[in-house]
């Protein structure tokens, strides 16, 4: 009779688990170099036991094999990167595509050509979008208007009120200017004053020396006939 077939799940029994562990394991190493010697592969082979005990098998160095080993894994994750990036790139693609298509054809629909192929329901949709966009772009006029009006009312404000500024400093000036022209006719008219009684006073002042008269012998004798030392010439 054969040999019955194993069932593959944890050895409970402590001392036939590590047996067959030394069995397969011994088997596994001698499959690697058979493998190496036989095929000319490049065999690693890392066993780590239930204690923590390092087995190993290389048919040449182990750290080239496992920097390999890392390479090819790098490389393929990074073909497999750009594939499914080129793959994804590629749906985006024809996704765009037809957007692009769709939103052309609804242009010329709105623009009224190409309306042949629509039937009865799609012309009235059309009829409603092009109402609605109406509508939106009436309202969009209007209340553009409307912020335009009250810019100029707020400008037209503005400009009032500089001109009052403008007005007050104005008459501020006329007031100034009318102050100063009246200082100055009173100080003209007071000196004007003074002068016609200095001139007054010196008029006075040579009639008197003029008219010097003297009393001699009965007689009223001017000045002006008299020399420096009182005779009468």
């Amino acid at each position: 009779m054969g040999r019955g077939r194993v069932v593959l799940e944890r050895i409970e029994n402590k001392i036939n688990r590590q047996v067959t562990f030394s069995k397969r394991r011994n088997g596994l190493l001698k499959k690697a170099y058979e493998l190496s010697v036989l095929c000319d592969a490049e065999v690693a082979l890392v066993i780590f036991s239930s204690r923590g005990k390092l087995f190993q098998y290389s048919s040449s160095d182990l750290d080239r094999t496992i920097e390999r080993y890392r390479q090819c894994c790098y490389i393929s994750q990074a073909d497999d990167l750009v594939e499914h990036e080129s793959q994804n790139l590629y749906q985006e693609l024809l996704r765009l595509k037809v957007k692009h298509e769709a939103l052309e054809r609804t242009q010329r629909h709105l623009l009224g050509e190409d309306l042949e192929p629509l039937n009865m329901k799609e012309l009235h949709n059309l009829e409603k979008q092009l109402d609605k966009t109406l509508a939106q772009a009436r309202q969009r006029k209007t209340q553009k208007m409307l912020e335009r009006v009250d810019e100029l009312r707020k400008k037209g404000h503005e400009l009032e009120e500089v001109n009052k500024e403008l007005k007050h400093k104005l008459q501020e000036i006329y007031e100034s200017s009318q102050t100063v022209e009246d200082v100055e006719l009173h100080s003209a008219g007071t000196n004007h004053s003074s002068l016609q009684i200095w001139n007054g006073q010196k008029e006075d002042r040579s009639k008197g020396k003029a008219i010097d008269t003297r009393t001699q012998g009965g007689q009223i004798i001017h000045n002006n006939n008299i020399n420096h030392n009182g005779w009468l010439i």
